[in-house]
């Protein structure tokens, strides 16, 4: 709480001489049932209150959002707990090509994503921007706290791209992100054989990964995608991916999409001894457009591992109102069948957009063990009587031999605000 007046009073008078504030406050309240024994369990009711707050003025915005998180009755561990993903100010056309943002921001790079406290500044000039950003990775439950070793706990990295040529997108990307591990107490053996307690403190580990992608569109007639990823720490090709669609006719696309990976493991990490192998994935597929309510989908992929493969395939049908699908998993990753039903409708001009969906499943592990089944069910409404408010209420049932009739509950209010000063 005490960060919290903090921040507020370091941020009023930004806030005061704002020009426009907008932002959502969101109210939720989800209710379940945990199984304490096989014969005793307790029913739990969780808030979350969040706020997404933008202040604006001129080319300056205070953008933040956090979330307030607790259980009504009986305390969970941890409770009551603040997530903040957002507290940052951006500052935007300096000079007519930087803009900057500084503090707790989200990053969005081809290589990798998330949230990181520091600082990113963006040039952008004629067709080619230059983005570089650095700063500390984030505490666990995104507590409003600073890492205490930016030196070993850290994310940097950087991005060129053009959009210079005709119909193509063209960038290099670069990422070093480094994890503090967490020290530790454990009590082991000293050379008398007698139980000692000493201070476990591992190194921290390490990614390194050099991307470069490329996009090219054509009338809406062809798009595709590329991607290579190289890593340097074990100085191998991490991946390698291709995503491409042709539009054939008005009504028909075609779809194919490939990609090679290695698996993506820590730096010095004990999991680096094993030899995983590599994957590779290629998908292939259509979309017919029946008519303008109605598309037709289907898609066939396979998986290869280093001594194994995995098929699937998926099929259904679209339409403004919700989709109905069919999905087949088969191979070495084990056999699947699954149906889903998604449906949703808005009356009174979106007054009220009551929705449905159930999905039924079966599988099993290999050929030679038995066959399970899982069913899922959600029933919801929604209901908005002002375009800046709405009330959300969904109910979820759920069912397998693990969780057997678990049902839950989730109302949720939602309210836009948009003030210009």
């Amino acid at each position: 709480m005490k960060r919290l007046l903090i921040i507020f009073f370091l941020f009023l008078p930004f806030l005061l001489n704002a020009q426009n504030i907008n932002g959502r406050i969101t109210s939720s309240f989800y209710s379940f049932e945990r199984y304490n024994t096989a014969s005793s369990s307790e029913t739990f009711f969780r808030t979350y209150q969040a706020l997404n707050l933008n202040a604006n003025y001129s080319k300056f915005s205070l953008r933040t959002r956090f979330n307030f998180e607790s259980n009504l009755g009986n305390a969970l561990d941890a409770d009551p707990r603040v997530r903040f993903y957002n507290l940052y100010l951006e500052a935007r056309d300096l000079l007519g090509i930087a803009t900057v943002k500084l503090g707790r921001q989200p990053l969005f790079t081809p290589v990798a994503g998330g949230l990181f406290d520091g600082i990113n500044l963006k040039l952008k000039y004629a067709g080619f921007s230059l983005t570089g950003f650095y700063g500390g990775n984030l505490p666990a439950y995104q507590k409003l706290e600073l890492t205490h070793d930016l030196g070993n706990d850290y994310i940097m990295g950087g991005r060129f791209e053009t959009v210079a040529l005709k119909n193509f997108r063209l960038g290099v990307s670069y990422i070093d992100k480094n994890f503090k591990s967490v020290d530790y107490y454990a009590e082991r053996l000293d050379e008398n054989l007698d139980p000692v307690t000493i201070l476990i403190q591992s190194k921290s580990n390490q990614y390194k990964l050099l991307s470069a992608d490329a996009y090219y569109s054509y009338n809406n007639l062809v798009d595709v995608s590329t991607r290579y990823e190289y890593d340097l720490n074990y100085e191998v090709t991490s991946k390698v991916e291709f995503d491409g669609r042709v539009n054939a006719t008005d009504k028909l696309g075609l779809n194919f999409y490939y990609n090679y990976r290695e698996p993506r493991i820590r730096y010095n990490s004990i999991f680096s001894v094993f030899d995983y192998g590599n994957s590779q994935e290629i998908e292939g597929g259509f979309d017919y457009k029946i008519s303008g309510l109605y598309r037709l989908f289907f898609k066939y992929g396979d998986v290869k591992f280093d001594s194994e493969h995995s098929s699937r395939l998926s099929l259904g049908v679209t339409t403004q109102y919700g989709s109905v699908s069919y999905r087949k998993t088969l191979g070495d990753a084990g056999e699947l069948d699954a149906a889903s039903l998604y449906l949703a409708k808005s009356f009174v001009e979106g007054l009220i957009t009551p929705s449905v969906g159930v999905t039924y499943t079966s599988y099993k592990l290999s050929s030679d063990d038995e066959t399970n089944s899982i069913t899922a069910l959600l029933v919801g409404i929604n209901f908005r009587p002002w375009r800046i408010l709405s009330f959300d209420f969904q109910t979820q049932y759920f069912n397998n031999k693990i969780y057997k009739n678990d049902f839950r509950v989730l109302f949720k209010v939602n309210y836009l605000f948009n003030t210009n000063l």
